[in-house]
């Protein structure tokens, strides 16, 4: 299995004082060194941490894959098929959220989610849609055309050593088989952890596992190479 690392939170401690650092784009260098397979950037639309220059940036220095995070929006598909990342997972996105809080309603907007990623893949541009692990999304994520689904694991991780763990677990494995079923590929991420990520080496169709906060939280105290490293022991 895979590990994508999110580098959103050494944008948002950079932009805490309105200055250079910490580097993002050195964040990431430091990542692809320490066993990283790609790396993930959210561009949200407030740019509250990733901006439009780091993620030119990234796509010019990274030896590795660019994974764009971004809404539904017309500004972000511009700025997608200008930049080509390698991949793109399309978002749901409140200003008012501190993180993503669910996934993406594809079935309630089928249509609209259809037609904007035709662009994308015309591109060459991978795209992935993160969503809850729940039968009727990824049904419908196989009806767009997108090649992944990247299945919203934050229930999971809430429920990781309480009694609800095993249920939320499932619905995560499951949802693996059937998008796997389905023809696409499968990738997880949120809320993930040093504690509970092993649980998803379980789930043999996953490719990769996309994670951020934990690994840099774990670099304030190990350094980031070496919290990226502990990471990619257990992942792989």
């Amino acid at each position: 299995m895979l590990l994508g690392v999110n580098i959103d939170h050494v944008a948002t401690l950079r932009n805490a004082r309105k200055g250079h650092e910490p580097d993002p784009i050195q964040a990431a260098e430091v990542c692809e060194k320490s066993g990283a397979d790609s790396i993930t950037a959210h561009l949200r639309e407030d740019r509250r941490h990733i901006t439009d220059m780091d993620v030119m940036t990234l796509k010019k220095v990274l030896k590795t894959r660019l994974n764009l995070e971004m809404a539904v929006t017309d500004e972000m598909q511009e700025i997608a098929l200008r930049v080509k990342p390698h991949s793109v997972c399309l978002v749901p996105e409140k200003r008012e959220e501190v993180t993503t809080e669910g996934g993406l309603d594809v079935a309630g907007q089928l249509t609209k989610i259809t037609d904007f990623i035709q662009p994308l893949k015309n591109a060459g541009i991978e795209v992935s849609l993160f969503i809850d692990p729940t039968e009727e999304q990824i049904r419908a994520a196989a009806k767009t055309g997108a090649q992944f689904v990247e299945l919203h694991t934050g229930q999971y991780s809430l429920a990781y050593g309480t009694p609800d763990e095993q249920e939320e677990f499932e619905k995560v494995r499951e949802s693996s088989r059937l998008a796997t079923a389905l023809g696409m590929k499968v990738n997880a991420g949120h809320g993930l952890n040093y504690e509970n990520v092993h649980r998803m080496n379980q789930i043999e169709d996953l490719n990769e596992l996309n994670i951020g906060h934990s690994i840099i939280s774990r670099a304030v105290f190990t350094g980031l190479s070496q919290a990226v490293k502990d990471m990619a022991e257990i992942v792989k």
